[in-house]
């Protein structure tokens, strides 16, 4: 459906427009400024809860956080119970319903959250005392109620059944189980059956086992006094038991002996998701961090690092590639990631590898190391703008025994970095020989191709090593004729489809957190209007006549090309397969969508425009339909799933659309359809 594509494109041009600038050329560094870090206070109460306080007297507001300073927990067959139970804790407690505690907490503009290893309230500070009322009612008195765990669990549900159709969360997922496997804190997944297992008493375990004040810190920032601070702390949390703290120990996971390519096959996908990475030693504070940060800003840290520039600006393979090299006190990372079109996924990984090499083989440049050095600094000194940053400063120096002076010396053991420093950082953290090369795409037309870089293995999105199956052959004789009328008779058969003269329809999704309605109006032949608003204004529509079309934005007419202009005529038809006069369909392969058989049939206009349909090969009914669409970012590639087929007045039409283009992706449910009802031909002008 070209209507739905329309939405994509506008979507993005309204990001788009909010700057026009020059992105191939790196903003002039600044000079380096003086910068003084603002001051914390400590103290620890009798029960082990270190207390840290930064004073900010700009505005009467007052904020509390309690972070847990705990191990990463493996939860085994029990993944996702920290996270549910840490949610869980902030529904309600043994004398206030979740209705009563949000009521109380919005009575007084306040914010109260909790989370697996944190907890945090916000207010004025005129109302502390009933925070602090709130805050530790929830803390010591939480309720546990089975509804408010099933209602967590179906959300949890919900949201890994989603995932299951995400390249992104897919690739996160698989990236995890290669780089630390699926006996690690970091590796682990949570599915339908370790959440379905969740019970109140393992949430309840996790919360007499942790929530101890000799396993946290408590921080408070805001208009407050260290005298002000004490007192508040001895009366409300002196009383909270201390126990016995539970330590973890991990192997430490090692990256490959050798580079291998692990490929997710998504037969559906008409883009690749590339991530190169590994597992590396680099704790929190170690002498290489700000060394590793320069090198990594230069390499792909930035939009003008080396990366960025390679693939995007020169090569036009992508929207945006970066690295990461992040530390962590278990087992840090590297990452260089990617998402680029299928015919251009060897190359981009072959470009992506290049960076790598080169960043350990020749010296980075007195300019680069430079304005690594002024982005990082200017970072650096904006968040210290922040009290918070501060009292994060605060809670890192205790939690990974940093030296009191770390973050005071950051700039100038920043600006002593040397070019040298920087090429013997990179030789020691970047691996490129030892590397997993992840790749989540459509294996039939990827994996031939990036044999070069190394043995190619298949894995399932639950990360399982698996042998795929031989590629299906066509069946002799099948045509793609005989596809189309397998899908007319499916869906009601040709005599009552061609009785549909007019068709009306509306669609709602959710989007950037704005509800978008999408009403079509069709009559026949190709003649069709689309209108697209939000919250009540109409910012997108597309008119067809059957012999040109018209496309408006903002009220403003946009220019469509002959390629545009035909797929939209063709597509305005009630049932495009229909009306296939001028058009060429070409069965061309047997191909997976969402785990089905489906048969693909290539559209081609006679503009040479060309769309791929996918028809389910049992049911006959249409899945899929992908399409390369010119943006002014260049090309992008739309993929529109069509599911929930009901019948409608003898003719079955699917009631949920869902809409990938680039990163982008949201699900039109249908809300209402009419059939045979009165449409004027004006509607149809477009003058």
């Amino acid at each position: 459906m070209r209507a739905v594509l329309i939405v994509c494109f506008v979507l993005g041009v309204l990001g788009s427009v909010i700057a026009q600038v020059d992105r191939s050329k790196a903003p002039l560094p600044a000079p380096a400024r003086d910068i003084k870090i603002g001051e914390y206070q400590s103290f620890t109460l009798k029960n082990g809860l270190q207390v840290f306080v930064v004073e900010d007297h700009k505005l009467p507001r007052l904020q509390f956080s309690i972070q847990l300073k705990h191990d990463p927990i493996f939860e085994g067959e029990k993944a996702g119970y920290v996270s549910i139970a840490g949610n869980l804790i902030g529904t309600g407690t043994t004398s206030r319903t979740k209705a009563q505690l949000d009521e109380e907490v919005d009575f007084i503009g306040a914010s109260l959250n909790t989370s697996a290893y944190s907890f945090y309230a916000s207010s004025l500070s005129k109302h502390t005392e009933k925070l602090l009322e709130l805050m530790t009612d929830v803390l010591y008195n939480p309720s546990f109620e089975q509804s408010e765990l099933d209602k967590l669990k179906t959300q949890t549900m919900s949201g890994i059944a989603a995932g299951k159709d995400d390249p992104g969360t897919i690739a996160g997922n698989v990236r995890g189980f290669l780089l630390y496997g699926k006996d690690h804190p970091y590796g682990e997944v949570a599915t339908e059956k370790t959440v379905e297992s969740i019970t109140i008493d393992d949430c309840k375990n996790y919360y007499q086992t942790y929530f101890k004040p000799n396993n946290a810190y408590l921080v408070m920032v805001g208009d407050i006094t260290l005298k002000e601070a004490k007192k508040i702390a001895t009366k409300n949390f002196s009383t909270w038991e201390a126990g016995p703290n539970k330590k973890e120990s991990y192997a430490v996971p090692k990256a490959p002996e050798k580079t291998f390519v692990a490929l997710v096959d998504r037969p559906s996908s008409v883009q690749s998701i590339i991530n190169i990475t590994y597992p590396v030693d680099l704790k929190v504070g170690g002498e290489d961090v700000i060394k590793v940060r320069v090198m990594n800003q230069i390499l792909g840290g930035s939009f003008s690092a080396r990366l960025n520039q390679n693939l995007r600006e020169k090569h036009a393979y992508t929207y945006g590639s970066n690295s990461q090299l992040s530390s962590d006190d278990l087992v840090g990372r590297f990452v260089a990631s990617a998402s680029v079109r299928n015919e251009v996924t060897d190359s981009a990984v072959h470009e992506i590898i290049y960076e790598l090499n080169r960043i350990v083989n020749e010296p980075v440049t007195s300019e680069e190391l430079q304005a690594a050095k002024a982005s990082i600094a200017g970072s650096f000194g904006r968040s210290l703008e922040r009290p918070q940053t501060i009292a994060g400063f605060a809670v890192n120096t205790a939690k990974y025994n940093l030296p009191k002076d770390y973050y005071s010396t950051f700039l100038k053991r920043l600006e002593a970095v040397t070019i040298e420093q920087v090429l013997e950082t990179a030789k020691k953290y970047i691996t490129p020989d030892h590397a997993y090369i992840e790749v989540v795409g459509k294996g039939a037309d990827i994996a031939g191709s990036l044999k070069q870089f190394g043995e190619v293995k298949y894995y399932d999105i639950n990360g399982d090593e698996y042998i795929p199956e031989p590629e299906k052959s066509l069946p002799d004789g099948l045509t793609a004729q005989k596809v189309i009328d397998k899908y007319i008779q499916e869906i009601g058969g040709a005599k009552r489809a061609k009785e549909i003269k007019t068709l009306k329809m509306i669609y709602k999704a959710q989007a950037m957190g704005t509800e978008l309605k999408m009403t079509v109006v069709k009559s026949i032949p190709n003649k069709s209007v689309l209108e697209i608003s939000a919250n009540g204004n109409t910012f997108q529509k597309v008119v067809s006549n059957g012999k040109e079309a018209v496309i408006s934005s903002m009220g403003q007419t946009l220019p469509i090309d002959t390629e545009t202009r035909e797929k939209t005529i063709f597509e305005s038809a009630i049932f495009p397969e229909l009306v296939l006069e001028g058009v060429s369909a070409k069965l061309i392969a047997i191909e997976k969508v969402d785990g089905k058989d489906a048969y693909a049939i290539s559209y081609t206009l006679t503009s040479g425009g060309t769309s791929t349909y996918y028809y389910d090969i049992q049911t006959g009914l249409k899945l899929r339909q992908t399409e390369n669409l010119q943006t002014p970012q260049g090309t992008m590639v739309a993929v529109t799933t069509y599911s929930d087929y009901k019948e409608v007045e003898g003719v079955k039409f699917p009631q949920k659309i869902a809409q990938q283009q680039g990163p982008m992706s949201f699900t039109f449910e249908l809300e209402d359809i009419q059939i045979n009802s009165e449409v004027k031909d004006a509607l149809f002008s477009v003058k």
